[in-house]
């Protein structure tokens, strides 16, 4: 529960962040939602978070430059081959999640944020692993299809509202991981009603 809780809300304010950041794209988001809603104030159902395809490639997206959790680690249960290298049982082997995102065999321009490198036909034939926000394989997280309905339904209700700017560039925030990756000093926005 504790990891539930505290990676959906960094994964959010990330997002936050990076709308704040790219009014063109915040746009796009506040247009879908107006597409689904129309002027309805009301919640949104299961059919409304599925039609939510741009707002899921920008998390996606966010998730790509910002994962919640940095960094993994497992341990070998048996001997590892990996190219020229071997790494033997009872090793323990680090994933730096954040790196691995910004490969640009699979993420061209891997710094810019562009909520397209999650288009159908992008994701097709890319490999399995290089964007594992959730990690992967028999110990992935099993909250992570709930963690994006979570999100898609608290973005939704706060971008049918209001207008969010940052007021610091990415390239401003000086990120520390512990468990979870977090912007030290915090992330600065202003919230203004549409």
């Amino acid at each position: 529960m504790f990891e539930g809780h505290d990676t959906t809300s960094a994964s959010l304010c990330w997002t936050l962040f990076l709308l704040g950041n790219y009014p063109d794209v915040q746009e796009k988001v506040f247009e879908e939602q107006a597409s689904i809603f129309q002027d309805s104030g009301r919640q949104p159902n299961t059919q409304d978070l599925a039609e939510m395809k741009y707002l899921e490639r920008v998390i996606k997206e966010s998730l790509r430059l910002y994962p919640s959790v940095p960094i993994i680690a497992r341990y070998l249960t048996e001997d590892v081959t990996v190219g020229e290298h071997l790494f033997p049982k009872g090793s323990n082997a680090i994933l730096h999640i954040y790196h691995a995102h910004r490969n640009p065999k699979y993420f061209p321009n891997p710094e810019a944020f562009n909520p397209d490198n999650f288009l159908p036909e992008r994701v097709q034939g890319r490999h399995p692993y290089a964007y594992v926000p959730f990690s992967a394989g028999s110990r992935n997280c099993i909250g992570q299809k709930f963690a994006l309905l979570e999100e898609k339904t608290v973005l939704s209700a706060v971008l049918r509202r209001f207008r969010v700017r940052a007021l610091d560039a990415p390239s401003d925030v000086r990120l520390y991981g512990e468990l979870v990756l977090r912007p030290q000093g915090g992330i600065r926005l202003v919230i203004e009603p549409r």
